[in-house]
């Protein structure tokens, strides 16, 4: 699967932090919501194959902390 357009600028915060914790040793990251990942299927596919590539586990913190979507 190719890269989606724009999404390293779009998304360069969430790169960097998996840059930075696989630099650190870390085995895992956690995100406070889930569409940190992405918006669309392609952006969503690619934040986790960073993350799989970069050998970390995923926490997404609790729906209770969500901010409405609506």
């Amino acid at each position: 699967m190719k890269t989606p357009p724009g999404y390293e600028k779009k998304f360069a915060d969430f790169i960097r932090l998996c840059s930075e914790a696989k630099a650190e040793g870390a085995t895992q990251v956690t995100v406070a919501y889930p569409w940190v990942l992405g918006d669309t299927y392609e952006e969503l596919i690619e934040s986790l194959s960073r993350l799989a590539d970069a050998g970390l586990f995923l926490h997404i913190a609790a729906r209770k902390d969500w901010p409405s979507q609506n």
